[in-house]
């Protein structure tokens, strides 16, 4: 296997590993504690830019998960700098 099909394998066997984490009844509870804790519906904008750098770093962790959870095994590989394949062929109508 070449290197770029291990490292979407492996892309996309961590990304199991977050839906299989996160899809229970205890994942949600946790979702929804990380919800709040990383400020993921509200901004993080504080004047205090040490402060507002913490709320951005917890928010970070926050879209990394819901990146794995919410995009496919192809929109994930491009989210973190896969290869884009262009068709050459024009889609179908």
């Amino acid at each position: 296997m070449n290197k770029p099909n291990e490292a979407k394998q492996f892309l996309a066997q961590r990304r199991t590993a977050y839906v299989k984490t996160f899809d229970t009844p205890f994942g949600a509870d946790v979702l929804q504690d990380l919800a709040k804790f990383c400020r993921a519906n509200e901004s993080t904008f504080h004047p205090d830019a040490r402060v507002h750098a913490v709320a951005e770093g917890r928010r970070e962790v926050w879209l990394r998960i819901q990146q794995h959870l919410n995009l496919s095994d192809d929109d994930l590989w491009r989210a973190f700098g896969g290869p884009v394949v262009i068709s050459k062929t024009p889609p179908q109508e």
